[in-house]
């Protein structure tokens, strides 16, 4: 499977403020001459070797992950993120029509707000086909582009399918199964098979009681996975601070992670008022935590940022 993060916001979609950038260039500016840069020397190696937090932004979309299992294109939510996906797809699929499957683990804003900009929905003869854990999603995602809100109906491209409860079920050769998550409203997670490997998306969901018991069916969903997508959007005590609003960090997943065996994770849903500089120094603990906790433990972490690829 090829993996791409086109949105890892959660709750708001968050541009890079023209603030931010101006700290960023500054401290990019400030290693250049001390570094002594001249004129002609290697930009390029320079700017690989900066700190990821002075090179790269998270990004600002909200989110949308983009799945390839052999020619089946899945979509992993709906937010902000999936208007430049769709860009994206028109741009590469220059005619005919484009197919895709997207699961929606929820209907808040920020996991269905980019449905209504979705270009491949235009492209006549395309078919979008939504998974809907639950029939009442489909109301929500109609009633977003009723006229009260948007000026454009709900494109006839779209169509709505409902994932059985209980059972793994089929998208061509990709096995899925689905689990209802602690989260306001409701929230499900995907376990998606394709060719022996295992990828877990499990987003928007807190996990207040950590007995063994209470946390067995989700480490037993995520067990022995290639790559678990976690939410981890706050930290140990906004959770104690923010009890019930339905979110994660990144010390839960990771012991989570580590009785379920997984191989790889990735945190996302990042918090509207973590900056680049904050989430960079929240990968860094998550790792140190490994290091001093579980040092045989070969469990690699990353943080998802718009344009990130992965392949399991």
């Amino acid at each position: 499977m090829d993996i791409r993060f086109w949105g890892v916001r959660g709750s708001l979609a968050t541009p890079l403020s023209n603030e931010k950038l101006h700290e960023k260039l500054a401290a990019a500016i400030d290693m250049a001459l001390k570094s002594d840069l001249k004129q002609g020397d290697d930009i390029s190696a320079f700017i690989d070797g900066l700190q990821w937090k002075n090179k790269r932004t998270v990004g600002g979309d909200t989110s949308c992950i983009e799945v390839r299992a052999g020619e089946t294109i899945l979509v992993l939510d709906a937010g902000t993120g999936i208007r430049p996906l769709g860009q994206k797809l028109c741009q590469t699929i220059k005619e005919g029509p484009i197919n895709a499957n997207v699961l929606i683990s929820h209907t808040h804003w920020d996991h269905i707000s980019g449905i209504p900009f979705f270009a491949p929905a235009f492209r006549p003869g395309s078919r979008i086909t939504f998974y809907i854990p639950e029939p009442r999603m489909e109301y929500s995602i109609r009633n977003q582009q009723d006229f009260e809100y948007f000026p454009v109906p709900l494109s006839p491209s779209f169509g709505f399918a409902q994932i059985p409860r209980g059972n793994p079920f089929y998208i061509d050769d990709i096995e899925i199964e689905c689990i209802p998550l602690n989260h306001p409203g409701g929230s499900y997670g995907f376990r998606i098979k394709h060719e022996g490997k295992i990828l877990v998306y499990a987003t928007d969901s807190e996990y207040k009681d950590l007995s063994s018991d209470a946390v067995k069916p989700f480490t037993d969903f995520f067990q022995n996975a290639d790559l678990l997508v976690f939410d981890a959007q706050y930290t140990i005590s906004e959770n104690i601070e923010k009890e019930d609003w339905g979110h994660s960090n990144i010390f839960t997943g990771i012991d989570m992670a580590i009785a379920a065996g997984v191989k790889n994770m990735v945190f996302t849903h990042h918090d509207p008022m973590s900056d680049d500089s904050v989430l960079a120094d929240i990968l860094y603990r998550a790792r140190e935590y490994i290091k001093i906790s579980q040092p045989d433990i070969d469990l690699r972490l990353f943080m998802a940022y718009e344009g990130l690829k992965m392949k399991i």
